[in-house]
């Protein structure tokens, strides 16, 4: 299952991306929870700090600005990028996804 959330600015999307992603990692789901947002705070509702949040921040802006390799495949990005939140939920804050596998 994929969900996506969306909506205008302000309206609660990344409150609400990180309830649902918990509570489905509660439930036994196996839960990526992926920050496109390009005011990046999931993390921090996420309850993985901000130190950590910083750090995932840090390494999507080295990959836009052509100092970090991106990732060739989903396990890889996790590996590289990712980071563990709560719940057994896995973070990672992405600017795209290239080439991304249907299913």
């Amino acid at each position: 299952m994929k969900v996506a959330v969306v909506g205008k600015g302000g309206s609660g999307k990344t409150t609400t991306s990180a309830v649902v992603a918990r509570t489905l990692a509660r439930h036994g789901l196996s839960v990526v929870a992926l920050d496109c947002d390009s005011n990046p705070n999931l993390g921090i509702s996420l309850g993985v700090g901000d130190e950590q949040t910083e750090r995932l921040v840090a390494m999507r802006e080295a990959l836009d600005e052509g100092g970090e390799e991106h990732a060739p495949g989903w396990d890889q990005l996790l590996s590289r990028f990712g980071s563990d939140a709560p719940d057994g939920v896995r973070l990672a804050v992405v600017s795209r996804i290239e080439n991304p596998e249907p299913g």
